[in-house]
């Protein structure tokens, strides 16, 4: 790995990272059972290199997926390996007594430092993937009291001695380090947890107490110790790099003995944790949002509504499924495997019994009227018919259920009425205001409502006058056609119409809405007429009720 010149390290480069990639390589390869078994092997020494010989002997000794190996085999295994980068060529000088015994012994191999890394990880996700961790609470509790103590001793006039300093910020670090390891762990393994459907009562009832008990008790217990956390590092962060220096100072490590080579810029150091600014900014960044990303604390706490909300989506499913709406994953899981295990006539019976999938049957639904089908028309190209839901579902054209009650239609028809009411009302004092106003239009303004009733009466009255042809000596000496006398009533506000033609006349009706003029017609506001029986107009005849306006 190159350095620039300041002496920081780089980032790999796309070569490097690939390397490093292909490390992992013997994990999903065809033979991975044989590699891990091989791998096993080498990470049970340290600074030993084997030869195949060796190998053999260790894995037949162990049993298992490499105990079958031969010679031949495992030599290839191995040269695989060392392509991958797993596995480093030994430069140790091999000793033989005859030259059979130096062919075996002449190809030696040791652990390289990144294929340890690789299995070891490997082995610790199948030691532990299904197993839930539990979260190391108390370790919270112990770096809260290393940073406190790590203030008070910092702050004095002496400050803290440097092996002192060395023996605490490394306490500190593994504690945190396997507090939050432990956490990422427990919330993973929930993550899994949450993403089953198929839990049973038991399952339910064991998980909503890990969340409701254990859950709860983690999120209160880094809720309350957070604000102490990031205090405490606020007291310590000006102090952090005079104390780093002297550090340093004390105790450089391979770190110096890096500065110190010359031409040795490959040589990547990675320091202990706590001996490097970057290491507190990332404990002070799981405590308190530093970057504007969030901290680990709220990333915690959202965590755990999520979990709180798959609890209850669980709960609503458990609910549906006493009523019958149950996932049926386990009995699909049963089926494809009678499915996997039966013989192709059982599998055929297995189907027809699962799924009902019988002969074609008549179900009495006949096409449409319009619709003709040929004879040879197939039934996987001809029209649909709509089979209705109770014939789909049961087989039965019967209606389920109880009668739906007749809907209460009172507070409508209620409504109705009070404004068929208001409506009456306003239409009689509209009818009031016209007869008051009769004869003196000029001098009043109408309102909106008598107006529209008066448009309503004028516009009846016209379309049932009769025209009559006027002669040269009348109308005004004009001949053309004449208006007789044209009417419009409603009795049931007891009012009348009566338009006259005539020539030269205006009329002019004032309103809230606007101003209308009316020429050539005289309007007569009245009473509506007596009855069909004879008896006399209400208010007395009519032309003594009718008033001419012109």
């Amino acid at each position: 790995m190159e350095e620039p010149a300041s002496g920081g390290p780089v980032e790999p480069g796309d070569d490097a990272v690939r390397r490093q990639l292909d490390a992992y390589t013997y994990l999903s390869a065809p033979e991975r059972l044989e590699h891990i078994a091989i791998m096993r092997v080498f990470c049970g020494t340290l600074l030993a290199d084997l030869a195949v010989p060796d190998v053999l002997a260790k894995l037949r000794q162990a049993g298992g997926p490499g105990a079958a190996l031969d010679a031949d085999t495992l030599t290839v295994r191995l040269e695989q390996l060392e392509r991958w980068g797993n596995l480093l060529r030994s430069s140790h000088t091999v000793k033989a007594s005859s030259i059979a015994e130096y062919q075996r012994s002449r190809a030696r191999y040791q652990l390289s430092r990144v294929g340890e890394r690789v299995q070891r990880d490997a082995d610790g996700v199948l030691a532990e993937a299904d197993a839930a961790r539990e979260v190391s609470n108390e370790l919270l509790a112990l770096v809260e009291r290393g940073l406190r103590e790590l203030v008070a001793v910092v702050g004095e006039p002496g400050s803290v001695e440097p092996q002192e300093g060395l023996e605490r910020i490394s306490t500190l670090f593994v504690q945190f380090a396997e507090f939050a390891d432990s956490v990422r762990d427990f919330y993973a393994y929930l993550g899994q947890v949450l993403a089953r459907y198929d839990l049973d009562s038991a399952e339910y009832q064991g998980f909503k107490e890990l969340l409701l008990d254990y859950v709860e008790a983690i999120t209160e217990d880094v809720a309350f110790r957070a604000p102490r956390v990031s205090a405490a590092l606020d007291t310590l962060w000006p102090h952090l790099p005079g104390l780093l220096e002297r550090l340093d100072a004390h105790a450089q490590g391979l770190a110096g003995l890096s500065a110190q080579g010359e031409g040795r810029s490959d040589a990547r150091v990675q320091r202990s944790r706590g001996r490097e600014l970057a290491d507190w900014e990332g404990l002070r960044g799981w405590f308190r949002d530093t970057d504007g990303q969030g901290s680990q604390v709220d990333q915690l706490r959202d965590a755990t509504l999520r979990a709180l909300q798959s609890l209850l989506a669980n709960a609503k499913r458990m609910l549906r499924s006493a009523t019958g709406e149950m996932s049926r994953r386990r009995d699909l899981l049963r089926l494809a495997r009678w499915f996997d295990e039966a013989a192709p006539q059982d599998a055929h019976d297995i189907a027809v019994a699962a799924f009902g999938l019988y002969g074609a049957r008549h179900l009495g639904v006949p096409p449409g009227g319009d619709e003709v089908v040929p004879a040879y028309t197939s039934w996987w190209t001809g029209p649909v018919v709509e089979v209705p839901v109770a014939l789909q579902e049961r087989g039965s054209r019967a209606q389920r259920g109880r009668t739906a009650a007749v809907e209460d239609h009172s507070a409508q028809k209620r409504r109705l009425r009070e404004a068929a009411r208001e409506q009456a009302a306003a239409r009689r004092a509209a009818a009031d205001e016209l007869r008051s106003a009769a004869g003196r239009f000029d001098d009043v303004r109408l309102t909106s409502a008598a107006l529209s009733l008066l448009l309503e009466l004028l516009a009846t009255a016209l379309g049932n006058a009769r025209l009559r042809r006027a002669d040269a000596a009348s109308e005004a000496g004009a001949a053309g056609f004449g208006l007789d006398a044209a009417r419009s009533e409603d009795a049931d506000l007891d009012i009348g119409l009566t338009v006259h033609w005539t020539a030269g006349a205006r009329t002019l009706l004032r309103s809230a809405d606007g101003d209308l003029l009316l020429d050539d017609l005289e309007l007569g506001i009245g009473r509506a007429r007596a009855p069909s029986d004879g008896s006399a107009p209400v208010g007395g005849t009519e032309a003594e009720a009718e008033v001419s306006v012109s």
